[in-house]
């Protein structure tokens, strides 16, 4: 009996160690696979962000600001966003965020105006294996959305958004803030659209900055007033919430996340 039983025990053995095998494999090509993408997805982001800062210092005097100790902000031990904060001169803050999560990687590029009577610009691009997901939102803060000037610029950032009609729209959901958007673009693409989302991340800055140069600098008066609105809304991404706002929120908490948005995501701080 003893005899009998113990070949088949080597044979089940020898089943779940080539089982095992066989797992140890499979994960090892799926990490393999989602290095491999990474690796190509951070060399595109580079480049589009690279491209598009050449673009934004092609139209204005670009200084890098120091960001502190949020030019590395590590969330859940493995999300380690690294933090870009720059002055563009009579225009206002400019802030870009990076992070590689291996099956995701995305870069995020506000410019909030202060000196001129402009929407704030807020862009996403999120590289996940394969897949492109494409943002770029324009919010009326200002206080008279109905000024000549300013419909003006809107009218000729629309003609932009009509630049990339045949990439594939995104579905979003509604949120607190929506009232403030404007001219919004939400788009999805594949590789094979990094050329074409390249040049709408370029193309939304030289749109955003020939509109912003043909306008006068704000009376110091007007400025004070718009800081105020942009803070305003600053707070109450804080306290209503947003999707990447509430990941801040859930790790560094209420306090520590508006600090950040205030020194340097949207720079409120510097212009007060």
């Amino acid at each position: 009996m003893e005899n009998t039983a113990t070949p088949k025990k080597k044979k089940v053995g020898r089943v779940l160690l080539m089982i095992l095998l066989v797992i140890v494999l499979m994960i090892g090509a799926l990490a393999g696979f989602i290095a491999y993408n990474a690796h190509q997805n951070m060399k595109v982001m580079n480049s589009t962000l690279d491209y598009g800062m050449h673009t934004l210092e092609g139209a204005a005097n670009v200084n890098e600001l120091d960001a502190g100790e949020y030019s590395e902000i590590k969330l859940y031990g493995v999300m380690k966003f690294d933090v870009k904060q720059y002055e563009v001169e009579e225009l206002g803050n400019l802030s870009v965020m990076k992070v590689n999560m291996g099956f995701m990687q995305m870069v995020s590029y506000i410019i909030t105006p202060y000196e001129k009577d402009m929407p704030m610009l807020s862009m996403d691009f999120m590289y996940i294996l394969g897949n492109r997901k494409a943002y770029a939102e324009f919010y009326d803060l200002t206080a008279d959305k109905e000024a000549p000037e300013y419909a003006a610029v809107l009218d000729n950032i629309r003609e932009f958004e009509g630049r990339y009609a045949d990439l594939e729209d995104i579905a979003t959901e509604p949120a607190w803030y929506d009232d403030l958007l404007t001219v919004v673009l939400h788009k999805a693409g594949k590789k094979k659209d990094d050329d074409k989302i390249r040049e709408m991340f370029s193309d939304a800055i030289e749109t955003y900055m020939e509109q912003a140069d043909g306008l006068e600098l704000l009376s110091d008066e007007a400025e004070a007033e718009k800081v105020g609105i942009t803070q305003e809304y600053c707070d109450n991404l804080v306290e209503k919430g947003g999707v990447s706002t509430d990941v801040f929120k859930k790790e560094l908490g209420e306090e520590k996340t508006k600090d950040f948005f205030n020194k340097v995501l949207f720079g409120t701080e510097l212009y007060k």
